[in-house]
């Protein structure tokens, strides 16, 4: 900190409008922004100096939906469905979730971010039961020296009910600086579709407020068109909404999602699994909504958008595959480029979140989110031809060399720096003990592969209304 910092000689990916590629080219980084970017720039004295030469540096990636509070149960899902995921934390053991424990699966969540180049993380945080739920979050999010977005949320009450409390006003008023780059705020909660629109209270709140709804839009048995059309006709399908998976929707609610400003955070490692849909990025394109990515949770999945890329491409292309197979054609040329995703994954998450102003590209007078990729020590990083190809399909976590954030460095030469990660596997390893402990050993062994109960749960993962619908059952 305080001191300028030069990244020399490297592959420059700058995400400018233009996507501008430098060659041999260097980022000088001075105080919280960028300085200058171009080949063989003069530095003042005393500026560090790190050899990029041989690798690619880019902008911190941006991802825009992650339940890190989940991150304290990495993998524990590995074989879970959609419905089995609802099950476990909507209906059962959610609840046990202490705030010291939302703070465990944040800080680790928040660590993993930066080590994997993530600069940017959305805290899709729907385990917030209590106000200390939340203040425990945004404790955890402040102790890592990342760039984050709090999404407020709450799955065990209906948003109607939360978002008109007192205490959230409070605790907005406590702890949300408006303006603040390093810690943005949404209000995270889903529209079931249900006629009367029992969410309109927390809408209101979310424009009184003047902040950003991020919602699970378009997810096979939980939400679907009806929704997009209820916040279209009551006015709050507005520019800023984040619009989450949005995998099974009609050409009507991507016209109005598009209409308005909003876009969608594509989890393609999510839909591919779970089944929220088909990865819908194939269908975005046609309607022209813009994407960013995400990786949504560490229950499956790691926290990185390496793999968001490479599978949001090959999701994306089997598609255009199967589709002209199902007509007799051929596809000859790919429609989605790797340049595309990486994109999605660095300026597209920064517009989503309205901070394509500040971070998101590499370009003077921008705040300093830097990443720089390169691993002399692994075969699979040269020859380095095509630096788009080699970031979407080549490279991952550990090829992350350097890692900027508001132009203080977090990680270097493979390592995170000033990170207490023993005092993160500690608190984790409390919160696990205590999660095996008040489930008991028989229940948490079962709930790696539960059991679905036999309720109607499956027509509605949202245990605080009684709408029901027969669209995705029963025909």
């Amino acid at each position: 900190m305080g001191r300028s910092l030069v990244f020399r000689n490297g592959t420059v990916l700058t995400m400018d409008g233009s996507r501008t590629v430098l060659s041999g080219a260097d980022v000088l980084v001075d105080g919280e922004r960028i300085e200058a970017v171009g080949p063989s720039l003069s530095v003042p004295e005393g500026t560090d100096e790190i050899d990029a030469s041989g690798g690619i540096v880019m902008p911190g990636m941006v991802d825009t939906h992650r339940h890190m509070w989940q991150t304290a149960m990495r993998g524990y899902g590995a074989d879970w469905t959609l419905t089995q995921y609802f099950v476990w934390y909507y209906l059962e053991h959610g609840k046990a979730f202490r705030p010291e424990d939302v703070h465990a699966g944040n800080v680790l969540s928040a660590i993993e971010s930066l080590d994997a180049g993530v600069t940017t993380t959305v805290d899709w945080s729907h385990g917030l039961q209590t106000t200390e739920h939340a203040d425990a979050a945004v404790d955890a999010l402040e102790s890592v020296p990342g760039r984050f977005v709090l999404g407020y949320g709450n799955i065990q009450q209906g948003p109607w009910e939360w978002a008109t409390r007192p205490e959230f006003r409070d605790f907005v008023e406590r702890r949300i600086q408006p303006g603040n780059d390093m810690l943005g705020f949404q209000m995270a909660f889903d529209v079931t579709g249900d006629p009367a629109f029992p969410e309109r209270a927390a809408f209101e709140v979310a424009r009184d407020l003047d902040v950003p709804v991020t919602t699970h839009a378009g997810v096979w048995g939980a939400t679907n068109d009806a929704g997009i059309t209820l916040m279209y006709d009551n006015g709050f399908a507005v520019p800023g909404n984040i619009y989450v998976h949005a995998a099974t929707l009609a050409a009507d609610s991507y016209h109005r999602i598009a209409a308005t400003g909003g876009s969608v955070s594509v989890s393609t490692e999510s839909e591919q699994s779970c089944g929220q849909g088909y990865p819908p990025t194939w269908n975005l394109r046609s309607y022209g909504v813009p994407v960013s990515l995400s990786m949504d949770t560490s229950v499956w999945w790691s926290g990185d958008l390496f793999s968001a890329m490479r599978t949001t491409l090959g999701a994306d292309r089997s598609r255009e595959h199967l589709e002209a197979h199902a007509k007799g054609d051929t596809v000859t040329h790919c429609h989605l480029r790797a340049e595309h995703v990486v994109e999605w994954a660095t300026a597209g998450g920064a517009r989503a979140l309205g901070l394509d102003s500040v971070i998101g590209s590499l370009e003077p007078g921008k705040k300093a989110d830097v990443v720089l990729i390169k691993n002399e020590h692994s075969p699979a990083m040269f020859p380095m031809i095509n630096p788009y190809g080699h970031v979407a399909l080549q490279a991952q976590r550990g090829d992350v060399h350097t890692v900027v954030v508001n132009g203080r460095v977090v990680k270097r030469d493979h390592r995170l720096v000033d990170i207490d990660l023993d005092a993160s596997r500690r608190a984790v390893e409390e919160t696990v003990a205590h999660l095996r402990t008040t489930l008991g050993q028989e229940a948490w062994e079962q709930g790696m592969n539960p059991d679905v109960p036999e309720t109607k749960i499956l027509d509605n993962p949202y245990t605080y209304t009684d709408f029901r619908t027969g669209s995705t059952h029963g025909q």
